[in-house]
């Protein structure tokens, strides 16, 4: 057990490397969570080299979506140091999937990894793109860390914590009820699709906000808008770690029909998701 997992004296805890505990809920160490936000960092490092450079050797994966070198040499320093970190662990990292390298995480907890979110942030250079590393236990991020290594913000979500980072400075985050003149609703700014729509035009909305990457779950939770539906293709990576921050901060994240979204689903795909703040949406009531 490393030095920063949990002590407990309780016969019915056992805890795994990570400090989280499989009896009664996940008991996740401060050190733990410091550890993987400066993982993180140190990725975000790597990003803004390949950032500065002409050239970011942007190509087309088999999905039709980009990879660039700031993908590849990201998700190659989280993955070394999550191995480190916590040897028994899966690690489910987007580049090393399309690679064709998906671990069984059947029935235990494991490492989402999203290296680059918003690649087309990226590639734009709009400062919008993220580093996401999350912990999943039990089908729940219990931690999640969200990293914009463009404007030096980190949003950090776990049992107990809720707090954006800047210039070493922190700030709680919290959701907000949503205004009574109606929701700040978030959308995509690469990716906003007709049924994403169709959901948006039966709630009252007030003001529709563009944001990109896992940004969007970040903003309600510090908050800075109310609702994020997303009807179109996402996978289990992009959400994660923003989701982990959102629960933290008092937030939820939902299927359509109300359900809590879940992980380590078979593809790692997504279902379509609703993520909201201090109030449930009408269609969700």
């Amino acid at each position: 057990m490393p030095a920063d997992a949990a002590d407990t004296t309780d016969p019915a805890h056992t805890e795994d490397s990570t400090g989280t505990t499989n009896s009664t809920g996940p008991t996740i160490a401060a050190t733990l969570v410091d550890r993987i936000r400066a993982l993180a960092e140190r990725a975000g490092e790597e990003i803004l080299a390949v950032y500065a450079a002409d050239d970011p050797g942007a190509r087309e994966k088999a999905d039709r979506t980009p990879v660039t070198e700031a993908d590849l040499r990201a998700e190659a320093v989280i993955v070394a140091g999550l191995a480190e970190l916590s040897p028994d662990l899966p690690v489910v990292a987007e580049e090393a999937v399309a690679a064709g390298d998906a671990p069984d995480v059947d029935g235990t907890p494991f490492w989402l990894v999203d290296p680059l979110d918003g690649t087309k942030e990226f590639l734009s250079r709009n400062g919008e793109f993220t580093v996401n590393i999350a912990l999943v236990e039990a089908g729940t991020p219990v931690l999640g860390v969200v990293h914009l290594p463009a404007i030096g913000v980190t949003y950090v979500g776990g049992p107990g914590r809720a707090e954006r980072l800047e210039g070493g400075r922190s700030a709680p985050l919290a959701v907000v009820p949503t205004p009574a003149t109606g929701a700040r609703a978030l959308v995509s700014r690469s990716h906003l699709d007709p049924e994403t729509q169709r959901w948006l035009a039966g709630v009252e909305v007030d003001s529709h906000v563009q944001a990109g990457s896992s940004l969007k779950f970040c903003r309600i939770a510090e908050g800075a808008a109310d609702v994020y539906p997303r009807f179109g293709r996402t996978m289990e990576w992009d959400t994660a770690a923003g989701h982990a921050v959102l629960l933290a901060a008092g937030g939820a994240v939902v299927t359509p029909d109300g359900a809590a979204l879940r992980y380590a689903k078979p593809g790692f795909a997504n279902s379509p998701f609703v993520a909201f703040g201090g109030t449930r949406p009408a269609p969700l009531r």
